[in-house]
C-alpha cells in the first residue's frame, strides 16, 4: 500500500478543515457551502479502494465512520445521515458522512443534484454555530477510541 501519491489532493493536504488525525485516518470538515455538517473520514495512506485495506483496517475505518455519524446524530438531530465512498473525482479512499435535514436546499436528493428550494441561511448558520461543540465531541470520542485500540 502506497503512503502518498504525487498529485493526489488528499495526499497533499488534509482535504478540508482538519478536525482529528490519527495514525491511520483523519476526520475533516468538508468545505461545501450550505452544508456545514459535512465531514469526511480520510484514510491517510493513499489507497483508491476500500478492498485494498486489510480486514482489520476496514473495521477500524468503518468504526471511525460510525463514531462521526453518532456524534452528528447526538448533537444535531438530523433527519438522515448520508454515507458514501465515491472517489470518482478523487481516487483516494474517503467516506462522506453528511448530516441531512428536511429543510436543506437539496433534501431528499443528493447534495450534488439540483436544489429543490432556496438555502435556509438562518438554519445553516444555527448548525454552523454548533461546529465547535461537534468538533470537540469528535476529538474526544475519536481520541478515546484510538486509545482503546492501544490497550
Amino acid at each position: 500500500m502506497a503512503t502518498a501519491l504525487s498529485g493526489c489532493p488528499l495526499c497533499q493536504s488534509a482535504g478540508g478543515a482538519l478536525v482529528w488525525r490519527g495514525q491511520e485516518l483523519r476526520v475533516i470538515q468538508a468545505d461545501e457551502p450550505g452544508f456545514p455538517a459535512f465531514y469526511r473520514v480520510v484514510w491517510n495512506a493513499h489507497v483508491a479502494e476500500f478492498s485494498e485495506l486489510s480486514a482489520a483496517q476496514r473495521g477500524r475505518c468503518m468504526q471511525a465512520v460510525v463514531l462521526v455519524e453518532e456524534v452528528l446524530r447526538e448533537l444535531l438531530a438530523p433527519r438522515k445521515i448520508n454515507l458514501a465512498a465515491l472517489g470518482n473525482q478523487v481516487a483516494h479512499l474517503h467516506w462522506h458522512v453528511l448530516a441531512r435535514f428536511a429543510w436543506d436546499s437539496h433534501f431528499p436528493d443528493a447534495i450534488w443534484a439540483p436544489a429543490r428550494r432556496a438555502q435556509d441561511t438562518a438554519r445553516i448558520a444555527a448548525i454552523a454555530a454548533k461546529q465547535p461543540l461537534v468538533h470537540d465531541r469528535l476529538n474526544a470520542r475519536l481520541a478515546q477510541w484510538q486509545q482503546s485500540l492501544s490497550v
